[in-house]
């Protein structure tokens, strides 16, 4: 496979370099706020008195979502890495900024990873006393039925829906009202797009997926999932007809409707292209009687440099013309002239700061009057996780490959960014540092690290189990059998995926299963985590012949089927290191 080119210094400085010559370039309209230095603060944005709004989700879709902070549309943006969610942390800072006593609206695409981490610092925004709503933008046709419109994915879309909840924010309207505007905007607003290309990301080099030169896919999701079927090129009328016909059918709009119309380039499709579709777009509409209140056309949510394009329409009444209308200023799109806002003139545009209080993470719990049966002591049990890092890291291009073929093709990238950061943790371990404090270090650092779908589902995996083995200096196979019970069950409970689902789960599952199974018997430590791992593997192959129903790859339906889920893969990977760093412990114990 040809090897890509990309402008860059190294990968992993990439987002923190790009976020650096955003705000250098455009000084008079954003600035950086906040530890993580993840969140996108307008300077003429967040003030007291007015509900704040904060968007967010992977970098890779420039302008998007930093481009839409400024004055009348966005407070903040949190921005994760490559096509993964920002972690609840770079929320946080997002949201802290934007907070002016009135209360915060979280905007995000519909992703599973978005949903976990924007739910998460919202659970702890609210522990704070401020007050927040949230809105998953899902206006993406091709990814469910309108039945299950709620499960479709946000591409696009995003665009007006930030448009809408911003100038809502801007005109003084309290927090309910903004959100119940910002879910009219979602409910109005409906996508469609198509990809003749893939786009490649910066740590691996290589495209995303395979396509051959005359076909391409229809209904590409916005990180390079695949769409709903291939199918040879088409001219570009017969594609706008498609993607646009699919909409109308769907949206109806009568005779004398008024919409809004985003023709949406991925990343290298020329202007050229766009406005030819954009031309049948119009012929279209024009043929319905439908009127263009307003049209964009040119790359507002982009997939690194992947080529294709996407067909957004609103359908529009009086309130959300006068929202759509309202002026704004920002790097990707400015509507009117300043000053901006209704009461731009009478209102401070200073924000009050109010920080929510950072976690913070326990000091280690004193190893005296805890149970000291079993040989993995917390110094074994450190090695394990860090062989698991060692393991993860080693098969990072199996697991990205087999997340392309489903998925965005990230997940081993995320993976080792989560165990790298879990490594530096454990350095920093003190000597007298028991498991649950080790397990509370390991759910902060990958956490903080990754967001995505994996850092909520493995931080409170970890603390779960670090919590159910509290009472426990040592583990022996009893006690790794309930370590491991409460990891599943704290996967379930963030990401309430079911067996079956084609995640994690269907490795996870058989693999307590096993575990406990063994450790009944009277197994010792390494026998049931050769249990464990055995039946993970085992569920693991069996995911090739699922449908996905949850994620991103739920989207796909049968053509899920015959490939391995990366995260049951990766669920493999780290409870077979598990399983051999245990061994090679030399703690002398022998399969029972």
């Amino acid at each position: 496979m040809t090897k890509t080119k990309k402008l860059i210094n190294a990968p992993e400085t990439i987002i923190d370099e790009m976020i650096g010559g955003l705000t250098a370039a455009h000084c008079d309209l954003l600035r950086v706020e906040g530890q993580t230095g993840r969140a996108v603060v307008a300077r003429d944005g967040p003030r007291d008195g007015k509900v704040g709004i904060v968007i967010g989700g992977g970098s890779g879709h420039e302008p998007a979502f930093a481009g839409y902070v400024g004055r009348g549309l966005a407070d903040a943006a949190a921005l994760g890495n490559i096509f993964a969610s920002p972690s609840p942390e770079q929320i946080l800072d997002a949201a802290r900024a934007a907070d002016g006593g009135a209360g915060v609206v979280l905007l995000y695409g519909n992703y599973t990873g978005d949903v976990l981490n924007f739910t998460m610092a919202a659970e702890e925004l609210e522990a704070s006393g401020v007050a927040v709503r949230q809105v998953a933008v899902a206006d993406d046709v091709a990814s469910a039925s309108v039945d299950k419109r709620a499960e479709r994915r946000g591409i696009a879309g995003d665009f007006f829906v930030f448009k809408i909840a911003g100038a809502a924010a801007d005109r003084g309207e309290p927090l309910a009202r903004v959100e119940a505007l910002a879910r009219k905007a979602n409910d109005a607003t409906l996508s469609m797009g198509v990809a003749l290309g893939a786009c490649s990301l910066p740590q691996t080099g290589k495209p995303n997926f395979e396509i051959g030169d005359d076909e391409m896919e229809i209904g590409m999701g916005l990180h390079g999932e695949p769409g709903v079927r291939r199918q040879t090129l088409a001219p570009a009328n017969a594609v706008a007809d498609e993607l646009l016909g699919t909409i109308l059918a769907e949206m109806n709009p009568p005779e004398g409707a008024r919409v809004a119309v985003l023709v949406n380039g991925l990343g290298s499709t020329s202007y050229v292209e766009l406005y030819i579709l954009f031309n049948r777009v119009k012929q279209i509409l024009d043929s319905r009687g439908v009127s263009i209140h307003h049209s964009w056309v040119g790359e507002y949510a982009t997939s690194l440099e992947m080529a294709g394009a996407s067909i957004t329409l609103v359908l529009l009444d009086d309130e959300l013309t006068t929202l759509l209308d309202h002026p704004c200023r920002t790097v990707a799109l400015t509507v009117g002239s300043a000053p901006v806002g209704a009461h731009a003139a009478s209102r401070s545009t200073q924000t009050t700061q109010r920080r929510t209080p950072a976690a913070a993470v326990a000091d280690a719990a004193s190893p005296r009057n805890l149970r000291q049966e079993g040989t993995v002591t917390p110094a074994i049990f450190r090695d394990m996780m860090r062989r698991v890092g060692d393991d993860i890291i080693a098969q990072k291009a199996w697991l990205s490959e087999l997340d392309g073929v489903i998925g965005d093709g990230d997940h081993g990238i995320t993976m080792e960014i989560g165990w790298k950061a879990v490594q530096t943790a454990l350095a920093a371990n003190g000597e007298d540092d028991t498991i649950e404090a080790i397990c509370k270090r390991m759910a902060k650092a990958f956490l903080d690290a990754v967001g995505a779908s994996s850092g909520p589902l493995y931080a409170t995996a970890f603390l779960r189990a670090g919590a159910a083995v509290s009472d426990r200096l040592n583990l022996d196979g009893a006690g790794i059998a309930i370590w491991l019970a409460a990891a599943l069950q704290g996967i379930q409970d963030r990401g309430r995926a079911e067996p079956g689902d084609k995640t994690m789960i269907d490795a996870w599952v058989p693999a307590v299963a096993a575990a406990r199974e063994r450790a009944q018997a009277g197994g010792s430590e390494l026998a049931v985590l050769q249990a464990a791992r055995d039946g993970a593997e085992v569920g693991m192959k069996a995911t090739a012949e699922l449908e996905s129903r949850r994620g991103r790859s739920a989207k796909l339906g049968v053509r899920s089927k015959g490939h391995i889920d990366p995260g049951a893969a990766s669920s493999f990977v780290i409870l077979r290191a598990m399983a051999e760093a245990l061994q090679d412990a030399g703690t002398g114990l022998k399969v029972a």
